[in-house]
């Protein structure tokens, strides 16, 4: 029995330190609670949700970019294409001129060699050389709005920045 009564009375005593305990935490001010870590997770993930967004933001803004350049970039090729076509009619002009001049010139010869001098020959040579000379005009026209074409972005990009 004695063992009963010792037993009983650790129980006793643990009993008191545990209301002496309880009667503690009820004066001390209410523990401030912990954060819940599904809290931080969430915070955390709304600011990956937010960097991912700028990220598809900007990726959309540079494929637009390269878009628009590529656009660009076919723009030119066309209106390089369309010079360079002019550039080929002009020159097949000039070849058609030239071969024709050089065509009369020779028939020139042979007449100034046989001491005939032929007025239609003449003026078919001087017409062939003003042909010639209005083909080269053409040709020297087309290169100047060639020329023209590939200066104006550039200065008109030289005046935005002089008013900016």
């Amino acid at each position: 029995m004695g063992q009963i009564q010792d037993l009983e009375q650790r129980i006793t005593d643990a009993f008191a330190r545990i209301s002496a305990g309880v009667d503690a935490m009820a004066s001390q001010p209410a523990a401030i609670p912990l954060a819940d870590p599904s809290d931080d997770l969430a915070m955390a993930l709304d600011e990956e949700r937010m960097a991912n967004a700028q990220l598809n933001e900007r990726l959309a803004m540079l494929h637009k970019r390269a878009s628009q350049t590529e656009q660009d970039l076919q723009d030119q090729i066309e209106t390089l294409t369309r010079h360079l076509d002019a550039q080929g009619l002009d020159l097949q002009r000039l070849s058609s001129t030239v071969g024709q001049l050089r065509e009369d010139l020779r028939r020139l010869r042979e007449a100034a060699v046989q001491g005939v001098v032929d007025p239609g020959l003449i003026n078919k040579a001087m017409l062939a050389e003003l042909e010639a000379l209005r083909a080269t005009r053409i040709a020297e026209a087309n290169e100047m709005n060639d020329i023209l074409s590939a200066l104006t972005p550039i200065l008109e990009a030289e005046e935005a920045r002089a008013h900016a």
